[in-house]
């Protein structure tokens, strides 16, 4: 796949991260979607694909200069992910969780020194990947507002933790857990969880319709022990985590993924319509008019969607701590519009191919269950939406009178 074959996505292909990487990365899309359709069926992890990202120094992207990454920024980060998720969204999906946590790390400052410096520097020097286990069956998802059921005792030198994390996506292949869990004082703390350290376990228990190979199993915590150094992070609620200075800007890597698949959608779909030539017509599909509306219709939905997701994108990288507070709204504005947008676009090319676009021997079907899992990560839609409302209703308050 050439850069050519991605659309209005590579409008927003600008300065020195994108030009390094853009045609790099849709090389590697394309060498990946084949492997992408084997992963979806069996529910697994790409590893051959994550092993070239890795060769690469993609897990580095978004880790400092200074500690050897590419030092990229949100728009950078946007750009590529839309890019690899052309080929292989779950891949995509799991990589933009640890890169937008490494994002958020470097655009904040959270955590001790010892313990930022060490994740980035084994995510390039090893392609070591981290995620964030929040989530939990009591307490669904964490923007909610549950406290964690997780708990923390304190034990000589360190702490014992005991619960269950759903939804840890890319769980197989992750070097660190960061999981929040509730303190006897009512505190919450954060701990960089090590795979491997005895009491955690991965259990295999995702079997859903989309997004397969995320392989976002339950993480298991059986009375785990981690050094006093684990914890990384402590607040009482309802303060946040300093993490959350970020405003929820790395987390556009969200709308960039499905952004991604629906631009794949487009892509398969023009294919199609020049293929495809039904003994009723006298040529291609490409070229009756009602096709081309429904093409048009679906470039309608992407054409802003993206020209939001990267003006909002951009808004970020060039703000400071308090710009971008006051970016909070129009970042997950940006993401529910971005992630409607994919599934609207989706839905039009499966209308367009018809029956055919059921069969698992063209790719529509998959990029349907795909897309569908984006309106299930966060920010929740119904949150955004209210919270957008809000703030314009705020803006028009009249003053009290005294």
């Amino acid at each position: 796949m050439e850069v050519a074959d991605l659309g209005p996505l590579m409008a927003y292909a600008r300065g020195r991260v994108a030009e390094a990487w853009a045609e790099r990365m849709a090389a590697m899309a394309a060498a990946f979607a084949p492997r992408a359709e084997v992963h979806d069926r069996d529910g697994t992890v790409a590893a051959e694909s994550l092993a070239d990202l890795r060769a690469a120094g993609y897990p580095g992207l978004t880790a400092p200069r200074e500690e050897g990454g590419e030092g990229a920024g949100l728009a950078d980060l946007c750009l590529l992910q839309a890019i690899l998720a052309t080929g292989d969204a779950p891949t995509a999906l799991g990589l933009g969780w640890h890169l937008s946590l490494l994002l958020g790390l470097r655009a904040t400052g959270a955590w001790p020194e010892e313990a930022r410096r060490r994740v980035f520097r084994a995510a390039v020097a090893e392609g070591a990947l981290i995620n964030s286990c929040a989530s939990e069956r009591e307490t669904g998802s964490p923007s909610r507002g549950g406290r964690p059921t997780t708990r923390a005792e304190p034990t000589a030198g360190g702490y014992r933790l005991s619960g269950r994390k759903t939804f840890a996506t890319f769980s197989p292949v992750l070097r660190w857990f960061l999981v929040p869990a509730s303190l006897e004082d009512g505190t919450v703390g954060e701990f960089l969880v090590e795979a491997g350290t005895p009491g955690v376990r991965v259990e295999e228990t995702w079997d859903t319709l989309g997004m397969r190979a995320t392989a976002s199993h339950d993480l298991v915590l059986e009375g785990a022990t981690v050094d006093e150094d684990a914890l990384v992070e402590r607040y009482r609620p309802p303060e946040r985590s300093r993490r959350s200075a970020d405003a929820g800007g790395p987390l556009l890597h969200v709308p960039a993924c499905y952004l991604g698949i629906a631009l794949a959608a487009r892509r398969e779909l023009v294919a199609f319509a020049w293929r495809h030539r039904p003994n009723s017509l006298p040529g291609p599909i490409a070229e009756v008019a009602a096709v081309e509306e429904q093409v048009g219709r679906m470039e309608m939905a992407l054409l802003p969607a993206l020209a939001f997701l990267f003006d909002a994108a951009a808004a970020w990288d060039a703000a400071d701590a308090e710009g971008r507070a006051a970016l909070r709204h129009r970042l997950a504005a940006a993401k529910v519009a971005g992630t409607e947008a994919a599934v609207a676009a989706v839905d039009i090319a499966m209308r367009v191919v018809g029956g055919l676009s059921l069969s698992r021997r063209l790719p529509f079907e998959r990029f349907y269950r795909d897309v569908r899992a984006g309106l299930h990560n966060p920010p929740m839609g119904d949150m955004a939406v209210r919270a957008l409302g809000r703030a314009v209703l705020a803006e028009g308050k009249p003053p009290v009178s005294p």
